[in-house]
């Protein structure tokens, strides 16, 4: 069994980065050929793919969020890691982690974890 805990603050300020960190426990995220994506939901909308980690380390980001985005990865303790610069009011969502065979796009999912409120306030 798969598990994935998001973790990271639940408040950040405008123009600040904010750091999301998921642990993944029962598999190893070097394992082909899964994918490794961050998500996120905002109050009131749909869910949103804005990017993953290959099982090769190799990334692939949504266009719209590309140049504030940043997903890396620590092998040695099997998490990966969101940067997301220069937040606005409009980054307020949950955020989740999530397992599954794409590396592309809003994809099928078969692990998920329980996703963490960001909000973004002064």
């Amino acid at each position: 069994q798969v598990q994935l805990q998001e973790s990271g603050p639940g408040l950040v300020k405008p123009s600040q980065t904010l750091s999301l960190t998921c642990a993944v426990s029962g598999g190893s995220i070097t394992t082909s050929y899964y994918y490794w994506s961050w998500i996120r939901q905002p109050p009131g909308k749909g869910l949103e793919w804005m990017g993953s980690i290959a099982y090769s380390g190799y990334t692939y980001y949504s266009p719209s969020l590309k140049s504030r985005t940043s997903i890396f990865r620590d092998t040695s303790k099997n998490q990966f890691t969101l940067h997301l610069s220069s937040v606005t009011p409009e980054d307020t969502a949950v955020y989740y982690c999530a397992r599954g065979t794409t590396g592309w796009g809003l994809g099928v999912y078969d692990y998920r974890g329980q996703g963490t409120q960001v909000t973004v306030s002064s």
